[in-house]
């Protein structure tokens, strides 16, 4: 009888555990708790955006338990010509680069190749005997600094409080400290290798004593060539071997391949007289340079993909760190990855992990994520989230700048989640 109860409950965990490892597969809204008539406000609400000029079009994800409800672009790659968005279309999608470099280097951290809370300098040294922003003169670029207090960590880094500022899309005084340096977001880049950036970053002041404030900047782009020093790979190499193959993402890339080059969606910005035209730059790049090839690889910023295989990386952190049959990481640092890291550090009514925005109680009281949802975005209007407590995977992928961003935010999470229907 002992034997017989022990058996049961065996069978009993393991189909416990084969239900928290989904796999994407298409289903019927219904069969996952959400309403196919609801969800269709997703499509006029769009469309009549389309037909506003508020957006050329978009791509939107949404999985819940595994099952994906909702998979389907609206309006038009090509303004002009009408030709449509496809759901199979490939987007830059610039930040969210970060999470899986993150994910990358915690890939590492779990094989004992660091300490996450190790001074960057032990693997870089020219982070060794960091200064500290002072006063700044705008007029000639000028700047006096401080000694650092300690060093940065890598925990820093995963976190944003380094004191790292950006290039480009940061401070006045960091935009101009690094572009005198030659320091940039890491874009289009054919002239320099990471290795040198990173090294020439080192010997630049921090924007802020380490770990005083939240400040969003090139850490994750650091933490990229971190990834180099303890693979032996580039950054390229580590994501298509470890993680990009193993999980069948099949269409996500520093460099996009002859063949998948259509693939790439056209990019648009708001003119002079508020309509939107196709646009050939963005943050100082030529905007076509997921097919221009580089050998220097952000970690912060440079990739290209496909909604779908973006949504196969986020449902392998809702599983606990494991999809199809392939762990990259355990649960128990997903868990780590996705609490707060930064303590009663300020960043809006929410907090940050290790790679990931966490949505607190006081968010959640502002907008219908849940708390502990986990996301961020990408700089050319792509955007996601992870809602463990609803098992739901959501994207949303634009690929333009404009007017009406926080409306068209804001009304896509009350679309999503006034679609629930259980």
């Amino acid at each position: 009888m002992k034997q017989i109860v022990l058996v049961l409950l065996i069978c009993i965990a393991c189909q416990q555990s084969a239900e928290t490892k989904k796999i994407l597969t298409t289903a019927q809204p219904e069969t996952a708790g959400m309403s196919t008539t609801r969800l269709a406000r997703i499509d006029s609400t769009f469309n009549k955006w389309v037909d506003a000029g508020w957006m050329n079009g978009a791509v939107v994800f949404i999985a819940r338990d595994g099952k994906i409800v909702y998979h389907r672009a609206t309006g038009y790659n090509n303004i002009e010509t009408k030709e449509p968005l496809e759901s199979n279309d490939i987007f830059r999608i610039a930040s969210q680069t970060k999470a899986i470099t993150s994910v990358a280097a915690m890939m590492l951290w779990e094989e004992g190749k660091f300490l996450l809370d190790e001074p960057v300098s032990k693997y870089i040294p020219a982070f060794a005997n960091q200064i500290v922003l002072d006063k700044f003169n705008a007029k000639d670029t000028t700047y006096t600094t401080i000694p650092a207090k300690r060093a940065t960590t890598i925990r820093d880094l995963l976190t944003h409080t380094s004191g790292i500022g950006y290039a480009q899309i940061g401070s006045p005084e960091a935009n101009a400290i690094y572009a005198k340096n030659k320091i940039t977001a890491g874009l289009d880049i054919h002239d320099d290798t990471l290795e040198d950036a990173m090294n020439r970053l080192g010997a630049l002041p921090l924007m802020h004593q380490p770990g005083e404030k939240w400040t969003y900047g090139l850490n994750t782009d650091l933490l990229g060539r971190l990834v180099e020093v303890w693979s032996g790979k580039t950054l390229d190499q580590f994501f298509s071997d470890r993680i990009f193959k193993p999980l069948g993402m099949n269409d996500t890339y520093f460099n996009v391949p002859e063949d998948k080059a259509a693939r790439v969606v056209n990019f648009f910005t708001v003119n002079k007289e508020g309509k939107l035209e196709k646009a050939s730059g963005g943050l100082g790049t030529n905007i076509d340079f997921p097919t221009r090839k580089t050998s220097y690889f952000s970690g912060g910023a440079g990739l290209s993909s496909t909604i779908y295989d973006y949504a196969i990386f986020l449902q392998m952190l809702l599983n606990g760190g494991e999809y199809n049959g392939v762990r990259l990481l355990s649960r128990n640092t997903i868990r780590m990855m996705t609490m707060n890291q930064i303590n009663d550090l300020a960043l809006g009514d929410n907090k940050f992990g290790l790679g990931f925005a966490i949505q607190t109680e006081k968010g959640s009281s502002m907008q219908p994520l849940s708390e502990g949802s986990y996301s961020w975005g990408g700089a050319f209007s792509t955007t996601y989230w992870v809602d463990p407590k609803e098992n739901m995977v959501v994207l949303m992928y634009r690929q333009m700048w404009g007017a009406h961003d926080d409306e068209i935010g804001g009304t896509f999470n009350t679309l999503v989640y006034q679609a629930l229907n259980d």
